[in-house]
């Protein structure tokens, strides 16, 4: 079953102390004032923090699920995740979760290890 818009918001906002706040016109996730996630406008995919340096990795792992939009990524730490190609909430939980850690405090993440552990 593909993930939807619907389970990215949940999921996004039950990490903690996570809100939603628009941006570029689309729904947008943050934590400690930082975007982790941002949906598109056509709910079919999302944007994720993710290591410049993993992206080509993940994409030639699963192209059919992670991309970049070229011109647009290229000096950003961000990833595209169709939400299609995601086998379930468990995996799009995964996803965020690694996201979420990239861009929440130090402190807040290091608050909560049970994240650490979940991802897998």
């Amino acid at each position: 079953m593909a993930a939807t818009a619907h389970d990215v918001r949940t999921i996004a906002l039950s990490l903690p102390d996570s809100s939603e706040k628009p941006a570029w016109g689309m729904p947008a996730f943050r934590v400690g004032g930082k975007i982790f996630a941002a949906l598109a406008d056509d709910d079919t995919s999302i944007g994720v923090k993710c290591p410049k340096e993993d992206r080509a990795g993940l994409i030639a792992a699963e192209p059919e699920k992670f991309f970049v939009r070229e011109g647009h990524d290229d000096n950003y730490a961000w990833l595209r995740v169709r939400l299609a190609a995601v086998r379930d909430r468990s995996e799009l939980r995964t996803i965020l979760i690694d996201s979420w850690l990239q861009a929440a405090p130090k402190r807040l993440a290091a608050a909560h290890p049970e994240l650490v552990q979940g991802r897998g």
